[in-house]
C-alpha cells in the first residue's frame, strides 16, 4: 500500500510540472511574440486616425522598418479611431515629438502595420504620449483611386476628341484641317527637295562649300569687329570705352539743361523771346504791317505796287535806262562833244 501512494506522488508531480512548463511556454511565446519583449520592457503609446485600414490589435509597429513592438488596442475616440502601441522601451531615444506614426503594410496587398519615422530631434515620447499621424505610403486603394481619376480623363479626353474639340479632335475629324496639314507637309517635302539639291537661298548655304565660308568669314570679321570694339579701339570703340568722351557728353548734357531751364526762366534773347508777351505783340505788329505792304504792293499801290503792276511805267522806265546807257556811251566816245570848258581871264 505505501509503494502506491509513492506512485501516485510522482505522477502527480509530474503532471504538475508538465502543466507548469506549458504555461512559461505559453507566457514567454505571448510575450515574447512579435518582438515587444516582456511587458515591463515595453510602454506605451498612442496616436489617432481618420481612417485606420482594417488595422487589428496585435499588429507590428515598426521604426524604420525593424519591428519594434505591436498594436495593443484598437478604439473609437469621436470621429477618430485611437490606436495604442506597445513599443520597446530602448526606442525612446528614436522616438521624439517630431516623429510621425502612418499606416503602411508589410506588402501591396498584405495587412497593415504601424510606421513611426525616427527622429534625432525633438523630446522623447514618454509612456502614454501621444504621437502625431502622418499621411503614409500610398495603399492599394489610393493607388486605384488614382488610376480610376485617370481613366476617367481619358474616357473624357477621348470623348472631347471624338466630338472634335480641341485641337487634336480637329484634326481628327475636320477634313478642311486634315487637307490644310497634308498640304503643309507636302510643302515642307518640297522645301526639304530643294535643300537637298542645293536649290535657293538655304539650299546653297547648305551645300555650296563657299556660301559657308563666306558666311564663317563675315562671322569671324564680326566677332574682330566685337573684339576691337570692346577693346576701345575705333571711333566706335572710342565712343563707347572713352571717359572723357562720356564725361563731355555728360557736360554738354548738363549746359543744354542749363540753357532749356535759361529759356524757360525767360533769360535772354531766346528766352524773352518766348516769354515776353511786349515783345511778341512787338514781333506780331510788325508781322502784321508786312502782310499790309504785301497786300499793298500785290494791289499795285504805290510806287513800287505800280512798278510791279503797270507796264507802261515798267516800258517807260526801261526806255529812260536804255537812253541813259546810251547817252554815257556817246559821252565816253566823244567826251569834247558834251564837255566844253572855257576859261576866261578878267
Amino acid at each position: 500500500m505505501p509503494r502506491t501512494r509513492s506512485l501516485a506522488w510522482s505522477e502527480l508531480k509530474i503532471g504538475l510540472l508538465t502543466v507548469v512548463a506549458l504555461f512559461l511556454a505559453a507566457s514567454l511565446i505571448i510575450a515574447v511574440g512579435g518582438q515587444s519583449g516582456f511587458s515591463w520592457q515595453r510602454y506605451e503609446l498612442k496616436t489617432k486616425f481618420d481612417n485606420v485600414q482594417g488595422l487589428k490589435s496585435g499588429a507590428i509597429v515598426r521604426v524604420a522598418g525593424v519591428e519594434v513592438g505591436k498594436v495593443t488596442d484598437v478604439q473609437f475616440s469621436g470621429a477618430a479611431v485611437e490606436v495604442t502601441l506597445a513599443v520597446k522601451n530602448d526606442m525612446q531615444q528614436r522616438i521624439t515629438t517630431d516623429s510621425r506614426a502612418s499606416i503602411g503594410s508589410l506588402s501591396l496587398l498584405g495587412e497593415p502595420i504601424i510606421d513611426i519615422s525616427p527622429s534625432s530631434t525633438g523630446t522623447s515620447l514618454k509612456n502614454g504620449d501621444f504621437i502625431p499621424s502622418g499621411k503614409g505610403a500610398a495603399a492599394i486603394t489610393d493607388v486605384a483611386a488614382s488610376a480610376s481619376a485617370g481613366l476617367d480623363q481619358a474616357t473624357a479626353l477621348l470623348r472631347d476628341i471624338r466630338a472634335g474639340k480641341g485641337t487634336v479632335g480637329k484634326l481628327f475629324t475636320d477634313e478642311q484641317l486634315y487637307r490644310d496639314v497634308n498640304s503643309f507637309v507636302d510643302s515642307a517635302q518640297v522645301v526639304a527637295g530643294y535643300l537637298s539639291k542645293g536649290q535657293g537661298t538655304m539650299g546653297m548655304l547648305v551645300r555650296d562649300p563657299a556660301a559657308y565660308r563666306q558666311l564663317n568669314a563675315a562671322l569671324t570679321n564680326l566677332q574682330d569687329m566685337t573684339t576691337r570694339i570692346n577693346a576701345g579701339q575705333g571711333s566706335l570703340g572710342h565712343f563707347l570705352n572713352d571717359d572723357r568722351l562720356a564725361r563731355s557728353l555728360s557736360s554738354a548734357s548738363g549746359n543744354l539743361d542749363q540753357i532749356s531751364s535759361r529759356i524757360n526762366r525767360g533769360e535772354g534773347t531766346v528766352g524773352r523771346l518766348l516769354t515776353d508777351k511786349e515783345l511778341y505783340d512787338r514781333f506780331n505788329s510788325l508781322a502784321n504791317r508786312i502782310d499790309q505792304l504785301t497786300s499793298n504792293l500785290n494791289q499795285g499801290q504805290g510806287t513800287a505796287g505800280q512798278l510791279l503792276h503797270d507796264k507802261q511805267l515798267y516800258d517807260n522806265m526801261n526806255a529812260a535806262a536804255n537812253e541813259l546807257r546810251g547817252l554815257v556811251s556817246d559821252i565816253r566816245k566823244d567826251p569834247k562833244k558834251y564837255l566844253n570848258v572855257r576859261v576866261s581871264i578878267f
